[in-house]
């Protein structure tokens, strides 16, 4: 299992990856934004969206603190700008949850219940690897929808991360 080291890695990925794809987001008018893809969350914007309601969510469980919603794709910003606000702002909070984890830490029990109810009790180091695997997913999807738009948001390879954080220390 990925010890904390790593899940700091990886959180800092996260809001690189995260600022860089909002950049080529930027790029599209709010209607081209929003316009219906046929994407699991239909558009740009509802999947930006879906990916922040996600992280919120699963923060919450990690810190006993559940953020209550009503759907998997709720739509918690009409407002790109606003969206964009509130994702710096949650990655944040992930990268300051990520610096003060411990490999004991993420080998101890979280207890927490799913949007529909059902109750899990299991480490805590699988469900924040979930978090940043789940960032990845739905980031591949809005860089494929970006690219059949011709807006090529550039590599997004975790290493390419590192070897810009790496160049800069």
């Amino acid at each position: 299992m990925i010890g904390a080291e790593g899940l700091r890695l990886m959180a800092g990925y996260n809001r690189w990856m995260n600022e860089r794809l909002y950049a080529s987001c930027a790029t599209l008018s709010d209607e081209e934004r929003k316009r219906d893809r046929r994407a699991f969350f239909r558009s740009i914007h509802g999947t930006l969206n879906h990916l922040l309601l996600g992280d919120r969510a699963w923060l919450g469980r990690f810190t006993g603190r559940p953020v209550p919603f009503r759907s998997l794709d709720q739509d918690l910003y009409a407002d790109f700008a606003e969206l964009r606000g509130q994702r710096a702002e949650t990655d944040a909070a992930i990268e300051e949850f990520c610096r003060e984890l411990t490999d004991e830490r993420l080998a101890a029990e979280i207890d927490y219940a799913t949007q529909a109810g059902k109750r899990y009790r299991h480490p805590l180091g699988p469900a924040v690897l979930h978090l940043f695997n789940h960032q990845t997913h739905h980031r591949g999807q809005i860089t494929t929808l970006l690219s059949q738009l011709g807006i090529d948001p550039g590599g997004t390879d975790v290493i390419l991360y590192y070897r810009e954080r790496s160049a800069q220390t």
